[in-house]
């Protein structure tokens, strides 16, 4: 971690897209990634806990959508 890091976290249903993603963040040394989130209901939860500077989200997922996950944050 250094002293201007993102604390980001993966938002993503596909475990595939979830570890290429964290592949290509791991080699930008100014993002340190804080969680990995499964799906809508996870990503809300851990974002309020976490309180990450970059959330990185897919929008098509089950259940809550992308969209529904900022709509949920922002309420």
């Amino acid at each position: 971690m250094t002293a201007t890091s993102l604390r980001t976290i993966i938002v993503d249903d596909e475990p595939l897209a979830r570890r290429l993603l964290r592949a290509m963040l791991d080699e930008i040394p100014e993002i340190e990634l804080v969680a990995e989130c499964a799906n809508g209901r996870e990503a809300i939860h851990s974002t309020r806990e976490l309180s990450p500077d970059l959330l990185i989200l897919d929008i098509q997922m089950p259940g809550l959508t992308g969209f529904d996950v900022v709509k949920g944050l922002q309420a």
